[in-house]
């Protein structure tokens, strides 16, 4: 069993403003992404500037935040913020969607590329190779937190978290890490390398990340206040199987027939 570190969620502080190691692993993915969008737009020399870029990924990090925290209150947690409604904006104390987060960013970059008038399906395929950064400082930053962590297990790297009780766990947060950053950013790399059709990419983003999340539900704890649903599937599951559908319909009309 390995030894899980204590860390503090606070990496300093400057007087009365305390920051935490949360939102430093999100500015991370985002700094992260904005260097990769740079250069995807420079390979497939498209016509934008370096200004529009920083705009639109500040338009899509205000839809990752408010769609992701969303997301959590309506599918994950609404009867508590329905009764302590302040507290979803408690961002500091973690609880975000990534369901709610991808819906918010779609709906965030689709307003801001059409505002524009910029190529969607190019800059939509490029956008979510760049989440891979932050979806993989997004769930370490789950692990410094000491949340979402796995279900009891054997397996000789078991973790024993603060707040998960005596036995030890699966620590998902790193799975998802690493299936969710490197692994599928390598994936979607080779993807894109191939010179798809435009939203060939976004396609196969969807369909991976459904994938890998339903997989890892089987070793992640649910959440206590809603537990397995009366499907024998979690939440994180239901809400995946219509994304794996989607992509897998989407890659297989836009490529059917590479010649048309």
């Amino acid at each position: 069993m390995l030894t899980y570190p204590q860390i503090d969620s606070v990496a300093f502080q400057v007087g009365p403003l305390a920051v935490r190691w949360y939102g430093l692993m999100y500015m991370a993915g985002f700094i992260c992404a904005y260097g990769m969008i740079l250069k995807l737009v420079k390979k497939s020399k498209l016509d934008v500037s370096h200004e529009t870029i920083a705009d639109l990924l500040f338009a899509c990090v205000l839809g990752v935040v408010l769609g992701g925290r969303l997301g959590y209150v309506l599918f994950y947690n609404g009867a508590f913020y329905w009764h302590n409604p302040q507290e979803a904006l408690y961002l500091w104390q973690g609880g975000m969607s990534f369901h709610g987060g991808l819906s918010g960013v779609i709906v965030a970059a689709v307003w801001f590329i059409r505002k524009h008038r910029l190529p969607m399906g190019q800059l939509a395929d490029i956008l979510v190779i760049s989440s891979c950064y932050g979806l993989f400082f997004g769930r370490i930053g789950n692990f410094i937190n000491g949340e979402l962590w796995g279900r009891i297990t054997t397996v000789p790297w078991a973790m024993i978290f603060p707040g998960g009780g005596s036995f030890p766990r699966h620590p998902s947060q790193l799975y998802e890490a690493a299936l969710e950053g490197p692994i599928m950013l390598l994936l979607l790399w080779l993807i894109y390398r191939r010179q798809l059709k435009p939203w060939s990419v976004f396609c196969a983003f969807i369909t991976l990340y459904a994938l890998f999340r339903f997989a890892i539900e089987f070793v992640r704890q649910p959440d206590v206040q809603l537990g397995v649903l009366s499907s024998g599937l979690t939440m994180g599951q239901m809400l995946s199987m219509p994304m794996i559908v989607g992509g897998v319909t989407g890659l297989i009309f836009l490529n059917w027939n590479k010649n048309s």
